[in-house]
């Protein structure tokens, strides 16, 4: 049963001088039945009690930006439901924003019409793109969320895809990029298993893997590099990280130019032919790659460091993140952090608060304890989230 949100609108005093959302409309958007909103581009606090719909605003945010948002739902699934039987309560759900930049206004609008399925529509400034691709060339958007706090203890592929999102804010051109590889990756793996395969179609899919792998490769390690260089120039109470790119690819790429490299990874793939055939995978390329992480003060990997530890790893590397996007691109993205404070000491709650004043761009944090954003109170714009209503609070 899905909460029935009343229609909302909450202004506040619009301010220049920072990237960050100064308008925000949903429309049958998990538990919003319509939210109208104006900010300044301060600080946003959301909090409530669990379940009252403070991620839900931040994973529309997270539609500002390509791809599934921070959940990685199925666009379906976000559609709001409600009565005993959970039936569609709209003709699909929209986003609508208003991002204040260092250079313009821009006004995005996204979401999902049910009458053609699983593909997101986008629109610019009014106008529909072709690529969500293109929304990434108009601002940057990261976020951290409690799932992610697993991140170095799991397998690598939460790691890459969280590596992949960081290179994205970067260079806008790696998502098609990724999406190229994958398409053809996912191809050659069907025509190994279906049998047998046509030879000439198999070579010019691995040149296709070829070509397109190693700029994945390349992109994701100058990404790594830029970013371990921030890490070790950050000046925030939070442990340094140090960040390295591991993988078959990264190493030719350390050895011999980009070409020699593509010529290794299409011999390498017509070589693993009949194994990938018996194993249904691909043993060698991008796919493959890890981003390992380590904390500087010890010298040890981030999965041996302490629970709190890692949190704070993963905040610094955010922020130094934060500072080499605005470093390349002139301006920061836009900062998505739920439930961030909860595991923070008092020390580093005040370490957080005080490095977000200094990023120029919007963050929006959520939690369940007000109390724990006091030291905001003058610097940032609080909402309470409840059911899907929204209410301004004075801290």
């Amino acid at each position: 049963m899905f909460a029935e949100a009343k229609e909302t609108t909450r202004s506040f005093g619009v301010k220049a001088g920072r990237v960050g959302v100064t308008r925000l409309f949903l429309t049958d958007f998990r538990n919003y039945r319509e939210a109208r909103l104006i900010f300044s581009t301060e600080p946003v606090v959301l909090t409530g009690p669990n379940g009252a719909g403070k991620t839900n605003l931040l994973e529309a945010l997270s539609f500002l930006s390509p791809g599934r948002g921070l959940r990685g739902a199925r666009l379906s699934d976000i559609d709001r439901r409600i009565g005993p039987g959970c039936e569609l309560a709209g003709s699909g759900w929209t986003v609508a924003a208003v991002v204040e930049t260092a250079g313009r206004a821009v006004r995005v609008g996204t979401g999902r019409d049910p009458a053609i399925g699983e593909r997101r529509l986008v629109r610019i400034d009014g106008e529909p793109v072709r690529s969500q691709a293109a929304l990434v060339e108009q601002f940057g958007i990261v976020w951290l969320t409690p799932s992610m706090d697993r991140l170095f203890v799991d397998g690598p592929s939460g790691r890459r895809r969280f590596l992949d999102r960081l290179v994205l804010g970067l260079d806008p051109a790696h998502a098609s990029r990724v999406a190229a590889y994958d398409q053809a990756l996912r191809e050659r793996s069907r025509l190994l298993r279906d049998g047998p395969a046509d030879p000439v179609w198999l070579t010019a899919l691995e040149k296709l893997m070829a070509a397109q792998g190693v700029a994945i490769a390349a992109g994701r390690r100058d990404a790594v590099q830029r970013l371990d260089q921030a890490c070790a120039e950050a000046e925030d109470l939070f442990p340094r990280a140090r960040l390295y790119l591991s993988g078959t690819v990264e190493g030719w790429l350390e050895e011999m130019p980009a070409l020699a490299a593509e010529a290794e990874l299409v011999s390498a793939l017509a070589a693993s032919r009949q194994e990938d055939a018996r194993t249904g995978g691909t043993v060698v390329g991008p796919h493959r790659s890890d981003l390992a992480v380590g904390l500087a003060e010890k010298g040890i990997a981030a999965q041996f460091a302490s629970t709190g530890e890692q949190k704070a790893l993963l905040i610094s590397i955010v922020l130094a993140y934060a500072a080499l996007q605005r470093a390349m691109r002139g301006e920061p993205p836009l900062l998505l952090l739920d439930e961030i404070a909860a595991h923070l000491d008092a020390q580093r709650r005040a370490a957080l608060f005080e490095s977000l004043s200094r990023v120029q761009s919007q963050a929006w944090l959520t939690g369940t304890d007000e109390t724990l954003f006091a030291p905001l109170k003058h610097q940032a714009q609080f909402l309470s989230v409840y059911d899907g209503n929204l209410a301004a609070t004075l801290c």
